[in-house]
């Protein structure tokens, strides 16, 4: 069976609202009706000590003692009886004789000189009394004592309108209490109410869903935390659009790229096969095949590489190097590639100048940043710089090429970006992964890499890498 939260909210209120009412009700009525009558019984107390008090002073005639205090008694509804030792009526005089009506135990208390207090009497006289005997000792020894009786009806009307007003107040706190638990309950409902459609909206699609929130309690913070999940939704979203275009560019890149060499090379082949190429340019063929090829196998160690950083299995051996070695055999690798270009490689570093790295990455992240440079730069020059820092050694590839904007400098390390969609058939870093290489590399030797670059102006890579 399904019920409605707002109900269950509204029902948990009510009840917990009638328990309490009824519980304090009850103790209340109980309390109010102990003391109205505790206050009965200790006024007939009072009355009949002082009484006692009087009756025993000698300067006092009990006679006139007894019809002053029966007059004043009378007067505020209350019987006064004298009785012997034998608990028999002594006065007043008109019910003299017999013993007043009185069980054995509360005999047996008046004869050993205690008080006896009953504060409802319902059954011994014709109406229902408070009723208090006070025994009278001379030297220990039971003379008599005084019975006082106060009907209790006064006390039961005062207890009655008590309760009435009792009453009325439970009815208004209970209408009040009605009223504050249905608001609230209808206040809660909504904003849950709320987030379940915020909630469906995402579950759509819709990650642009915003609901308020605060501090006052766990549904505001629930809301704060249901707006933090959607932007992070948000987020993992237009990045999984950004990588899925990526994906969509670098497969078609990629198609394109392995096209081309496997069309050159099956073409050579099928030369070859059908004596189809003259003697003499069976050479160049073995050339451009073997080109192609290593086209190729370059497109397939980027993505393998790529990977194993990412995942952690690439184990860095580092040792001390000397930057100018390292800088000297990049040179001597792009020369020809610069040179093609009308480009010239300048190095700029101290022959002391060490850095702490993995040698063979080191070579890779240089020759990635130095091809990139050489990719982007025409009729230019690329300075190779290293410098010691204090405590870190720092590295420095600056080139004078197109150079790039802000939104494409923050790009530049995404998987299979390029910056240039145009130039897809430069030998090198043509699939877009060399700078995401280059990256994952910088941070696994616990250094960092910093790009500044102007339009037309040229690109400057940072690399600190601590010693």
């Amino acid at each position: 069976m399904k019920i409605k939260y707002i109900y269950q909210q509204f029902l948990s209120h009510i009840s917990i609202i009638v328990v309490a009412f009824l519980i304090l009700s009850l103790l209340f009525a109980h309390y109010v009706e102990n003391l109205v009558y505790q206050n009965k019984v200790e006024e007939l107390v009072s009355y009949g000590q002082n009484l006692l008090k009087d009756f025993q002073d000698p300067r006092m005639d009990q006679e006139d003692v007894l019809l002053q205090y029966h007059n004043v008694l009378v007067g505020r509804n209350i019987h006064l009886s004298i009785f012997d030792e034998n608990g028999m009526i002594l006065f007043p005089r008109e019910q003299l004789g017999p013993r007043f009506k009185i069980t054995e135990a509360e005999w047996d208390k008046i004869t050993k000189g205690k008080t006896v207090i009953v504060k409802q009497d319902l059954k011994r006289f014709d109406q229902d009394v408070s009723l208090v005997a006070l025994p009278y000792l001379v030297d220990d020894i039971l003379v008599g004592g005084i019975l006082l009786t106060s009907p209790i009806s006064g006390s039961r009307e005062m207890i009655s309108q008590i309760n009435q007003f009792l009453w009325y107040t439970v009815l208004i706190a209970f209408g009040v209490s009605f009223l504050l638990s249905w608001v609230l309950s209808r206040i809660h409902v909504n904003r849950i109410k709320r987030i379940q459609e915020a909630t469906s909206l995402v579950s759509a699609g819709d990650y642009t869903v915003n609901i308020n929130s605060s501090n006052f309690d766990e549904i505001g913070e629930l809301a704060q935390d249901f707006n933090k999940m959607v932007e992070k939704l948000n987020a993992s979203n237009e990045e999984i659009e950004s990588l899925e275009n990526r994906r969509r560019q670098f497969m078609a890149d990629v198609s394109h790229e392995l096209r081309t060499p496997l069309t050159t090379i099956s073409g050579v082949i099928e030369g070859f096969r059908n004596n189809m190429i003259a003697e003499e340019e069976k050479e160049k063929g073995i050339n451009l095949v073997s080109k192609e090829t290593k086209r190729l196998i370059r497109l397939v160690n980027e993505n393998l590489d790529y990977e194993k950083i990412r995942s952690n299995q690439v184990k860095l051996i580092k040792e001390h190097i000397e930057l100018y070695e390292v800088l000297e055999i990049i040179k001597e690798q792009l020369d020809i590639l610069a040179e093609e270009k009308n480009i010239e490689l300048i190095i700029d570093v101290d022959k002391d100048v060490m850095v702490h790295a993995d040698y063979d990455r080191l070579v890779q992240i240089m020759i990635n940043i130095t091809t990139n440079s050489i990719q982007f730069t025409e009729s230019g020059a690329i300075w190779l710089r290293g410098k010691q820092g204090k405590n870190e050694t720092i590295i420095e590839i600056e080139d004078t090429g197109i150079g790039m904007d802000p939104e494409q400098i923050e790009k530049i390390w995404r998987r299979f970006y390029k910056a240039d969609i145009s130039r897809t058939s430069t030998p090198y870093g043509e699939f877009g992964l060399g700078l995401s290489i280059v990256k994952q590399l910088v941070h696994l030797h616990h250094g960092e890499i910093e790009v500044t670059s102007e339009p037309n102006k040229g690109t400057k890579f940072t690399i600190k890498i601590p010693l």
